[in-house]
């Protein structure tokens, strides 16, 4: 796919969401947003979402210089989670956390959830929540014990990624495989052409 049409201002400091856009020939700039992604108490995962994101838009509106905003572009912001049962797990903040989430997933189907919105001069344009089932096999307890200490899951959701060793842990996914990642690149897409970005 050739890029053509507006540039896409990428609101995300992840080398995952950069990675599925340049595989997608989607020419692109990044202006990482500061937005607080704690949990509140009680929130749920979809609230949740809509609320950060929109943190993150709002916060690439105002990091953007001046000469970018005047071009009007099209801002593309997203936040995933994970999803086990009712609660949300997010990124481990040490080893010890991660070992918890790897131990609970283990054997079990989780949901990943990533909200995406597309912005452009002050609104929004376009959000959606792309819901993708991810299923674990039964894990050996060293390996339970030894993915934390890999440190490949300490700055991602559920403490995994899907796309290195935890692959390996991975039994069925149900839905789209760049969702786990980071950003549904088929929904992307089909939202980027109705605004005219090929």
């Amino acid at each position: 796919m050739v890029a053509t049409g507006p540039s896409i201002v990428l609101g995300s400091a992840s080398p995952r969401r950069r990675e599925i856009l340049e595989r997608l020939g989607l020419a692109h700039v990044v202006v990482a947003p500061d937005a607080d992604e704690a949990v509140l108490p009680g929130e749920g995962v979809a609230p949740y979402l809509a609320r950060v994101v929109g943190l993150k838009l709002d916060a690439v509106r105002s990091a953007m210089p001046r000469d970018l905003a005047a071009r009007s572009p099209v801002i593309l912001v997203a936040d995933t989670s994970v999803v086990l049962g009712v609660d949300i797990l997010g990124k481990p903040q040490d080893a010890a956390e991660g070992h918890a989430m790897i131990a609970r997933l283990s054997g079990r189907t989780h949901e990943v959830h990533t909200r995406f919105a597309l912005g452009r001069a002050g609104h929004v344009v376009h959000a959606e929540t792309v819901i993708t089932s991810v299923t674990f096999r039964a894990l050996d307890q060293d390996e339970i014990d030894g993915y934390p200490a890999t440190g490949e899951g300490t700055d991602k959701a559920g403490g995994y990624a899907v796309q290195g060793r935890a692959s390996g842990f991975v039994s069925r996914i149900d839905g789209s495989h760049t969702n786990v990642i980071g950003l549904p690149a088929c929904e992307v897409v089909v939202a980027l052409r109705r605004l005219g970005v090929k």
